[in-house]
């Protein structure tokens, strides 16, 4: 059972600690609103600065008194006034008929409006059809619901604590949990040591980029016009990579959208503009739709000389054969790629609907040789306790507050490059025995801190030690090295099953396929590079025996 937390005013200590952090590091990044909000909040009254940090971490910007009541703050109107006074929220909002039957419980609506017993029986968005021509325009809160002894209040500042939360996160996807799910417990964060010159934002036009990309992605996401979108994408600094690794991200789902639609001169525009990996070999699709073969396979024959990741290739050598086919070349002469052991097995179907992983490794498995479901967890788990030190390496701008799951650059093309020393060290362990120390140290010191690369679900001690017994080093030296080269592709792909033989210290992965199911891309690239290393990997095929 997790412990309640002792202390009740600990979301505005959170709340404070945010407001310190930003107005420490990021003063010189301020606009006059922000850093006068820094300076101005302190001064508040303790309930009112309590009641403002509900507020904000609560969905929505419009209150009522009476859902905001807390024996720590005490008096909510009261705690409001030095709020209302100082500008952060207006008391007794105009608000529309809708937005205020988003306030309304179902009875209140039938007292307000004085609906007849038909319309009282109909759904809360019913009614509010059935209202709506009747009452337009805005009406305050005290107006709409007269003698209700209730308040209301906007949040004139959500944008702006917005905004301060993304400079300290770094992202929007982090909010005000994660600072309780840390203090409960359920979250634990390595313990990065960062200057207090570490910071995500290194100027102001980050901080606008970034806020202008994530309102164009909004804007994308809710159905508005494509090249509407695209006339506002702003250009990001060019040493900003992390930045214009996000806008290329953005341009390529746009692009994407475009070549459902069809519209191949625009897609293509985007594309061949676009970093992002894969734009390139999409580039090459949608010049061979739009009927241009000669300079879709004139394209590819460029990227084929310097392919970008092993999945770009894979893609190029898929599409080659037809280009040159079109274009009446010479089919392109390819090496066949190494392949795996086959198993085909024909079982009865379980009585209970079952995942065909689960019901291959309940058929394979034997006492004296264990099958587990592992899929992308043990290897990953496996590189990230060996390289525990490396992948929490205090780089510059890797760390900027204690709340980070990885390193913000762990996507980067530079992220191996900057810690090549560290990720050196960790991997030369492999060469001798003492990487064995070095995981199961980490295993037992680490135990559910966040990492990138650690499933703690799904790794337990005696997992981790038929693995240590029964996976050659060299093999998880091979392993590592594939992953270091394209973390966000190779993190994925890996077979679904393993097997050990612990008495004769050695396993096979297997990927499962049940009936009509195929590889997918990232699992051959994985498969063919495990068999071009004697790496024992098979493909199971299940049918279902009548």
């Amino acid at each position: 059972m997790i412990k309640v937390l002792d202390n009740p005013l600990y979301y505005l200590e959170n709340f404070q600690l945010v407001l310190a952090w930003i107005a420490e590091r990021y003063d010189d990044l301020l606009t006059d609103e922000e850093r006068g909000f820094l300076q101005s909040f302190p001064t508040l009254p303790q309930a009112s600065r309590a009641l403002f940090a509900r507020m904000v971490m609560r969905k929505g910007t419009i209150f009522r008194a009476s859902k905001l009541v807390y024996a720590e703050i005490g008096s909510t109107h009261e705690a409001a006034r030095p709020l209302a006074a100082l500008g952060l929220i207006e008391e007794d909002p105009l608000l529309d008929l809708s937005t205020l039957f988003d306030l309304l419980q179902k009875p209140e609506i039938g007292k307000i409006f004085h609906l007849a017993p038909q319309v009282r029986q109909l759904r809360k968005a019913e009614q509010l059809e059935a209202l709506r021509q009747q009452y337009e325009g805005e009406h305050r809160f005290s107006s709409w619901y007269d003698g209700s002894g209730d308040h209301a209040y906007r949040n004139l500042t959500q944008e702006l604590c917005d905004r301060l939360r993304l400079i300290f996160f770094g992202n929007y996807h982090q909010d005000w949990t994660e600072f309780v799910l840390s203090d409960l417990g359920i979250y634990q964060y390595e313990k990065v040591a960062f200057s207090p010159a570490a910071r995500g934002f290194r100027s102001r036009r980050d901080i606008d980029d970034f806020l202008a990309l994530h309102q164009c992605h909004e804007r994308f996401a809710a159905g508005e016009d494509p090249a509407a979108v695209i006339a506002d994408l702003p250009q990001c600094a060019a040493e900003n990579e992390w930045l214009r690794s996000r806008r290329d991200k953005l341009t390529f789902h746009i692009a994407q959208h475009l070549e459902k639609l069809a519209d191949w001169p625009a897609a293509h525009q985007l594309y061949a503009g676009c970093n992002y990996p894969g734009a390139r070999a999409r580039a090459v699709r949608v010049l061979e739709k739009n009927e241009q073969p000669r300079e879709a396979f004139e394209l590819l024959q460029s990227a084929l000389l310097a392919p970008e990741s092993e999945a770009e290739r894979q893609q190029l050598l898929r599409m080659a054969p037809r280009l040159a086919r079109k274009l009446g070349h010479a089919k392109p002469l390819r090496l066949a790629p190494a392949q795996a052991l086959r198993i085909d097995l024909s079982l009865p179907p379980p009585p209970q609907p079952d995942y065909v992983e689960f019901v291959v490794r309940d058929h394979l498995t034997r006492d004296d040789a264990p099958v587990y479901y592992v899929e992308n967890s043990l290897i990953n788990s496996l590189f990230g306790l060996l390289c525990w030190d490396a992948v929490f390496s205090p780089i510059p701008g890797a760390f900027f507050h204690p709340y980070h799951r990885g390193p913000a650059d762990l996507h980067s093309a530079d992220f191996q490059r900057r810690r090549a020393q560290q990720f050196a060290a960790c991997l030369a362990q492999l060469d001798g025995d003492g990487y064995r120390a070095t995981i199961r140290a980490n295993y037992a010191a680490k135990a559910g801190i966040q990492s990138p690369f650690l499933y703690w679900e799904a790794i337990d001690a005696e997992l981790l030690d038929l693995a240590l017994d029964c996976i050659p080093p060299l093999h998880l030296k091979r392993a590592f090295e594939r992953i270091l080269l394209d973390i966000k592709a190779n993190r994925s792909g890996f077979p679904d099953l393993i097997q050990f033989w612990p008495a004769e210290r050695r396993y096979n992965m297997i990927e499962v396929k049940g009936p009509g199911d195929r590889l997918q891309d990232n699992q051959l690239r994985w498969i063919e590079y495990c068999a071009q290393h004697q790496m024992p990997v098979s493909v199971c095929y299940l049918q279902w025996a009548a």
